[in-house]
């Protein structure tokens, strides 16, 4: 079983994200959208920090490709 990482704490202990308007957000949350949305740029930093973002699955990017010409083809 992994273990859980508490990013939150490692953020503020590395002092990357040393203001006070992000040590409190990471502390207490996020109290509104906008909050939330940098929140979320944060964990993405951390995961990058960490290496962990290279854990991502690859996109998909050749098998779903098809023209509408095929497809019309395919219907008929």
């Amino acid at each position: 079983m992994k273990e859980k990482i508490n990013w939150q704490k490692e953020l503020i202990e590395s002092g990357r994200f040393n203001d006070k308007f992000s040590k409190n957000l990471l502390e207490h949350g996020a109290k509104n959208f906008m909050q939330g949305i940098y929140l979320g740029y944060m964990y993405s930093r951390w995961r990058k920090i960490r290496g962990l973002d290279k854990d991502d699955p690859i996109e998909n990017t050749g098998q779903m490709q098809s023209s509408l010409k095929d497809f019309k083809k395919k219907i008929q």
